[in-house]
């Protein structure tokens, strides 16, 4: 059964999608076995394009997320092939599904695979050497992204919901997004087979031994290669992606020396461009189009004309454009913070939400992760007001926050929210960021929040809110401890 639902699908999708025999062009979408690094077996659904000669064709890889196979991206590859031209193959991530091997966490083997299945493509799927792209969705996006540093005939790439640091996405600030390594765990042993690289993580995770799983991320983060990568690259992520957080994004950006855009849009992880990779109308794949278009087929549709970055405010509003994402911040103000004393340990009603869920209800209904500031223990949580903004206004870029913290225990895990507050003290989240402290004395810290564009209504405030518990994450706080905060603190906010 397994084996066959990739066939039926590709045959509806045949039914449903090839115009009549009399119209060209049209495409052909065929289940195929193809050798991976080393020989090993790796599934793919292969789209070529028909009614258009023999080739050869532009080339795209598209590699599965964690926990999905290759069904993911064919209505994607159907629209690719038929509309534009190119020869499509989408294909489960070794580990994974219907493909073997073991899962090994973007390893070697993994990288190694995309150009297996370039060579695959050039060889058996019409596709050009000169013109070859690849993307994907969550891993199949990192797996792209390291595939560009390591094969140069790579001359664009798509990433999705993509991480560019793996450390930093997955233990922010020495804190673990416990959700989301949780939820990875679960995805990889229900859907795959862990290779012993993800073994020992897990492991050393579930001893608390976090500084032992360190070390299997640089090798494994784009950031690393970003001087290697000398192909096109769009990034498409969300702004609440609670696997992925956009602060890792945005510094890679910067450091890519290529042509490059970003698109950062309200929703979780994978949920902006979710539908689209099914075939349906999307903005980001959209672009996803355009780009290999202008990259991979020379097609002057002004794409690289336009601004690189691209956001959509987080709580609704148009597209904005910028030239980088440090000119998305036109001013700062600068917030004091008053000294402040509280109990460490106890969990307050301000959180950060539920990985996928919160982001999801913001991205498509536009309900935010919300809190009733009066109702805040302020025995448990530390709560600073801003001055109403009488004009509507907009966060955009990157929130910080300078606090000079007495932690009374060894080890103090801090989480920083900022809220747009009305008038009856109701906040919505915008953005926030954990910190594990370790240490007694007093010391200054910077804390970035990740990076937002939020519209801010007039006669509403910004409200800074810091805690020591938060159920997303791995919290180091010890019931019983303190924090106090030197009244030489302060919250920097930027604004568009």
């Amino acid at each position: 059964m397994r084996r066959s639902l990739p066939l039926l699908l590709a045959a509806l999708l045949a039914v449903v999608l090839t115009p009549p025999a009399q119209a060209a062009p049209g495409f052909a979408v065929a289940y195929e076995t193809i050798p991976g690094q080393g020989g090993t077996p790796l599934k793919a659904l292969v789209v070529t394009p028909t009614g258009r000669g023999s080739g050869p064709f532009p080339l795209i890889v598209l590699p599965s997320s964690w926990g999905v196979n290759n069904i993911e991206y064919v209505g994607a590859a159907a629209k690719l092939a038929y509309e534009s031209g190119y020869s499509v193959i989408s294909y489960t991530s070794r580990g994974f599904h219907d493909s073997a091997g073991e899962i090994d966490v973007a390893g070697p083997d993994t990288v190694a695979d995309v150009s297996r299945v370039i060579d695959w493509g050039l060889a058996r799927a019409a596709g050009d050497p000169a013109r070859i792209g690849v993307g994907g969705i969550s891993y199949g996006a990192g797996q792209s992204l390291l595939a560009a540093a390591a094969d140069p005939r790579i001359k664009a790439v798509t990433a999705l919901s993509t991480w560019t640091d793996l450390g930093r996405s997955l233990y922010p600030n020495e804190t673990v997004s416990a959700q989301a390594v949780e939820l990875l765990l679960a995805a990889g042993h229900l859907t795959g087979r862990p290779g012993p690289v993800l073994r020992e993580a897990e492991a050393a995770y579930r001893e608390h031994r976090f500084a032992d799983v360190l070390p299997i991320s640089p090798p494994r983060s784009p950031a690393t290669h970003v001087s290697s990568i000398k192909a096109a690259v769009m990034i498409g992520n969300a702004w609440n992606d609670g696997l992925f957080p956009p602060s890792q994004i945005t510094d890679f950006f910067g450091a890519l020396s290529t042509s490059k855009r970003l698109m950062l849009s309200p929703g979780d992880h994978a949920t902006a461009e979710l539908f689209g990779a099914a075939g349906l109308p999307n903005e980001i794949w959209t672009s996803v189009g355009r780009w290999f278009d202008h990259h991979l087929k020379g097609v002057d549709n002004g794409i690289n004309r336009e601004n690189p970055v691209q956001v959509k405010p987080n709580n609704g509003g148009a597209w904005r454009s910028y030239p980088s994402w440090a000119a998305a911040t036109a001013r700062t103000d600068t917030v004091a913070l008053t000294a402040d004393r509280i109990g460490a340990g106890w969990p307050t009603i301000a959180e950060s939400g539920t990985v996928i869920v919160s982001g999801a209800l913001q991205g498509f209904l536009d309900i935010p992760v919300g809190v009733s500031t009066p109702l805040i223990d302020r025995g448990a949580a530390a709560v600073w007001r801003g001055p109403v903004q009488w004009t509507s206004t907009t966060v955009s870029g990157t929130p910080r926050a300078h606090l000079t913290v007495t932690p009374s225990a060894a080890k103090t895990t801090l989480y920083a929210y900022l809220y747009e507050v009305n008038v009856f003290g109701l906040g919505a989240l915008i953005t926030h960021k954990p910190v594990t402290l370790t240490g007694t004395g007093t010391r200054a810290v910077d804390l970035d929040l990740e990076p937002a564009v939020w519209n801010v209504s007039a006669g509403n405030r910004l409200v800074l809110v810091v805690d020591t518990v938060d159920a997303r994450y791995g919290s180091s706080s010890t019931l019983g401890s303190s924090v106090a905060f030197g009244a030489d603190s302060w919250l920097k906010v930027p604004l568009g």
